[in-house]
């Protein structure tokens, strides 16, 4: 099924399309031209307002966008096509009409690149967590060792020695770092400081802290491992591994602001363990997720989900 066309592209196009054509006549020429199902096109009063007969006619493609995505597309595409409104400067105020249709249109035509070059990012994505998947499954070296590593961290859901049990769970991780090439560092202490560890990935350095508590951890655990971060160089994110997640108010919370770290809980890392998700991609999926929309909790689930 194709992607829906988003909610801000549908609006932009109906001020596009009330900015363009300023005689109704022009207006449903065009729709013609670009809508199939030429019933929808009739249905609306035609002697009403023009921006109602424009908002009847798109909502009602847009209420089955299954259906008539291609319709949507081609207004679209048609749409941003348009760089020149001779017919407008012609009009009264024809200079101000031209300008409005022209930012109209380019308000249009930018938010749909955004979304394509959205679209070729996520697919670029998918192709190399494919890839890293289909590369580890081919290595049996590496399938080895995570099943050791798996092996290892199973053992400690079973152990009721809850000190041990967060120190072992930093070696499964500095395990799992260097098996994907990391670069990992082990626990440290910096200034009074301790970190779990830290690790590199494409450029960037990463503090580690790992956490497992009987209950979420809350927004207060969050400030002090975000504060240790914000005192590295620029360059620096963090990631906080919580075996039983965090509570929506500590997620809630850091997500409102520009922050420095992303999270990840017990389900992502069995993903990982389980192989259906390489450590890397995981990694720049959650990382991505958080500087496009501040959410600093997207779960395996949601990643995996939409492939």
């Amino acid at each position: 099924m194709e992607q829906k066309v988003s909610a801000v592209a549908i609006e932009l196009l109906k001020e596009a399309l009330c900015n363009i054509y300023w005689y109704k006549s022009n207006l449903r020429s065009f729709l013609s031209n670009c809508i199939n199902n030429t019933s929808i096109i009739n249905r609306p009063d035609w002697t009403g307002y023009k921006r109602q007969i424009v908002s009847d006619i798109i909502d009602e493609l847009c209420r089955d966008q299954e259906k008539y995505i291609g319709d949507i597309r081609r207004l679209i595409s048609e749409v941003i096509k348009m760089n020149t409104f001779r017919h407008l400067e012609e009009l009264e105020d024809g200079r101000k009409k031209v300008e409005r249709a022209k930012q109209a249109v380019s308000d249009l035509r930018k938010v749909v690149e955004d979304q394509v070059q959205k679209r070729k990012e996520e697919e670029k994505i998918k192709r190399k967590r494919i890839d890293n998947l289909e590369r580890i499954r081919s290595s049996q070296a590496v399938l080895s060792r995570l099943d050791e590593i798996k092996n290892n961290y199973f053992r400690l859901v079973t152990s009721k020695d809850s000190q041990k049990r967060g120190f072992e769970l930093e070696k499964v991780l500095y395990d799992l770092f260097e098996l994907f090439d990391l670069d990992p560092k082990a626990s440290f202490r910096n200034t009074g400081e301790q970190l779990d560890g830290a690790f590199s990935l494409e450029g960037t350095d990463y503090l580690f802290e790992a956490k497992w508590k009987s209950k979420a951890i809350n927004s207060s655990d969050l400030n002090d491992f975000e504060g240790k971060v914000k005192r590295k160089l620029d360059n620096t994110l963090g990631l906080f591994l919580s075996i039983n997640g965090f509570s929506d108010d500590a997620v809630r919370i850091h997500s409102a602001g520009r922050s420095t770290l992303f999270l990840m809980d017990g389900i992502d890392l069995m993903a990982v363990l389980e192989n259906q998700i390489d450590f890397v991609s995981l990694i720049i999926r959650k990382r991505r997720h958080a500087a496009q929309t501040g959410n600093i909790y997207l779960k395996v689930s949601e990643i995996l989900g939409g492939d």
